[in-house]
């Protein structure tokens, strides 16, 4: 009754325009702690030397700019923020040389935008609706579980940014930074570009290790579509990667790069990718959407022998509704078969099952691991959201996987 209490309320928010998307989930015990950290990832050089805009040789640092957002558990203090402070990070992602002045200059005029989505009027509701995080928060005394977070292509770095201030509310510290090509420029959808944003992750593990908060051997990376693809390429050359998170990742859309043909990384098998996965889906599309346009001959999930794999689908959302930030930006119109509020709803219970799957994972919680072997509706997943299919690791190949949950639906392939 009390999910039921607050996603009324929630429909009430969304009735009001005070924000487009309500957190239903209860915060964990920690307040959530946020700090933006302007830094360059010397081993690598992500610019050319000529502007390819202006065609004069460029000037300043050459070394790819690593802007990182940081959530931690804190044990309070700091600065309290609102949405708006997150969309001013997409100004500093490449040029560290903006003060203040000058992202709140850029942020106002992004907010103050006409477009066929919302209003200007809107758009400031959701800039000023209040967020979790408190900027820069005492830090809570403690080693938590680290969480990578990898954006879709060309992503900005807070685009789940609820979902991170929940986990770091739970005892996580989740680093996350912007989807840029190996240029620094537009993501290309490429292998390059996948192993451009890997090498991203590669280098925000190292850079928590300065973290006194951060025990580096409980690490997990969540992606969400171009980013739920990357992860699975940093898992596969860094064992220190204990379980991997997909939101709707692109492992499916793109398997030529990890299916073991002629344009694929030979590094990533589904042996080397040994470790436990959790994968969000949209609602699945058609055959006939599919014939012609994707590749289904090859299951990278299906070949997962070797880890437990929690397949769910969320039966209400598109590929785009897993970030949040498309859901607060996006208009009415956009939203036809499934409402607005039903698509937050399905939403925060994607949150609830990817805690709920580190939980189990990083934190060693048998309780969490018997939330996953359930059926959704019996952990109060409302009735015909979601659809599980849950694959326990075989130690032997050729016989079949156990542990797959009583009445699931068969796990296919599918492209995005």
């Amino acid at each position: 009754m009390r999910f039921i209490s607050l996603i009324l309320l929630c429909c009430a928010a969304l009735s009001a325009h005070a924000s487009h998307y309500a957190y239903l989930n209860p915060a964990g015990k920690y307040p959530v702690g946020f700090k933006l950290i302007k830094q360059y990832d010397y081993s690598r050089s992500s610019l050319p030397l000529i502007d390819i805009d202006t065609g004069k040789p460029r000037q300043g640092e050459l070394a790819r700019a690593m802007q990182t957002l940081v959530w931690y558990p804190a044990a309070g203090g700091g600065t309290g923020m609102s949405y708006a402070d997150y969309l001013g990070t997409a100004f500093t992602r490449r040029d560290f040389s903006l003060g203040d002045a000058q992202v709140a200059l850029k942020t106002a005029q992004f907010i103050k935008q006409s477009g066929k989505a919302l209003t200007p009027a809107q758009r400031q509701a959701e800039a000023d609706s209040p967020v979790w995080a408190h900027r820069d928060a005492m830090p809570a005394a403690g080693k938590f579980p680290l969480v990578i977070y990898a954006p879709g292509a060309n992503g900005q770095a807070h685009e789940n940014a609820e979902l991170c201030e929940y986990l770091a509310s739970q005892g996580y510290v989740v680093l996350a930074s912007h989807s840029v090509d190996g240029q620094g420029r537009v993501m290309n959808t490429n292998l390059e570009g996948a192993e451009a944003q890997a090498a991203d992750i590669a280098f925000l593990i190292g850079y928590a290790h300065s973290l006194p908060q951060v025990d580096m051997g409980r690490i997990a990376v969540a992606g969400f579509s171009w980013g739920g693809l990357a992860n699975v390429l940093a898992a596969a050359r860094d064992q220190r990667i204990r379980a991997l998170v997909s939101l709707d990742g692109s492992m499916r859309g793109y398997p030529e790069y990890i299916n073991g043909g002629k344009d694929a990384a030979k590094y990533v098998t589904p042996e080397r990718v040994n470790v436990p996965l959790l994968y969000l889906s949209a609602r699945p599309r058609t055959i006939e959407q599919l014939e012609g346009s994707y590749d289904v001959s090859f299951s990278f999930i299906n070949a997962m022998q070797y880890s437990d794999v929690y397949y769910y689908i969320l039966h209400p959302m598109a590929h785009v509704n897993f970030s949040t930030s498309q859901i607060r930006f996006s208009g009415d119109a956009d939203f036809e078969e499934y409402s607005r509020a039903e698509i937050v709803q399905a939403h925060n219970w994607a949150s609830r099952y990817v805690l709920e799957f580190l939980n189990a994972y990083l934190k060693g919680d048998a309780g969490s691991r018997e939330f996953l072997a359930a059926r959704p509706v019996r952990n109060g997943v409302p009735p015909h959201m979601m659809t599980a299919d849950i694959r326990m690791a075989s130690k032997n190949a050729d016989r079949p996987a156990e542990g797959r949950t009583e009445g699931a639906e068969t796990l296919k392939p599918q492209a995005q």
